[in-house]
């Protein structure tokens, strides 16, 4: 039977003037994922990775620190949606950076003040009445990273494994799917998916199946400092 997991990436720059790359906090996330997976003997027989640079970085740190070797293979449906795009269409002043900087240097907490206005621009992206708005609807999203893990799973043998690195929206969807959730469920889960965790999938005889979601026991004990959400 056919296995992948989904790997979400180490955490990004936020803040920076290039957002898709990893903190320095999100490179020792890849670095212990790579740990952990030589700790418990794992070796995947293929790597994917959505085709941004933080999912790159991450596949990198995760298989060096892990002693292996393989091909990179780039998937863009694994790809995370354009979150620029999705705060753009809901405040407009997002589109300036210097001006979007200046807001949130203005809260007392930036983190959490960006988290309330992502989440109210994720609502108008997946309410359904502006697709018109955006180049990738809430429903295309969700259709093409669906697709892409049928396309990966397609190309497994029946003992063969698979380590995707992509982004937590891909990730919360493709649950979305096995879990029969709806669309609030799927962002409730996505604001819980660990930088670094993994969800594991699995496929037998047609019928996909969802076997874990959002593991990070890696990042406890000595490693907790490592657990970020964002």
């Amino acid at each position: 039977m056919p296995a992948l997991t989904l790997i979400r990436h180490g955490q990004a720059s936020f803040g920076a003037a290039n957002y898709d790359q990893l903190s320095t906090l999100g490179y020792s996330q890849g670095e212990r994922l790579g740990q952990a997976f030589a700790e418990r003997e794992e070796a995947p027989t293929h790597v994917f990775i959505g085709g941004m640079l933080r999912h790159k970085q991450t596949a990198e740190a995760c298989l060096n620190a892990a002693g292996l070797k393989a091909e990179l293979i780039c998937l863009d449906g694994f790809n995370e949606f354009n979150h620029e795009q999705v705060l753009e269409r809901f405040e407009p002043r997002f589109a300036d950076r210097s001006d979007f900087a200046k807001l949130l240097a203005s809260y007392e907490n930036p983190h959490k003040s960006f988290a309330a206005l992502f989440r109210n621009a994720l609502l108008r992206w997946v309410d359904g009445q502006y697709d018109s708005d955006y180049d990738e609807s809430w429903s295309t999203f969700q259709a093409r990273c669906n697709d892409t893990v049928a396309e990966v799973f397609s190309k497994l043998g029946s003992g063969d494994s698979a380590w995707v690195f992509t982004s937590g929206g891909c990730i919360s969807v493709v649950a979305q799917a096995l879990l029969e959730l709806s669309d609030s469920a799927a962002l409730k889960v996505n604001w819980t998916l660990a930088n670094g965790g993994l969800t594991q999938l699995s496929q037998g005889r047609g019928t996909r199946q969802l076997i874990s979601l959002n593991e990070h026991g890696h990042f406890t004990g000595r490693h907790r400092e490592l657990l970020t959400y964002r």
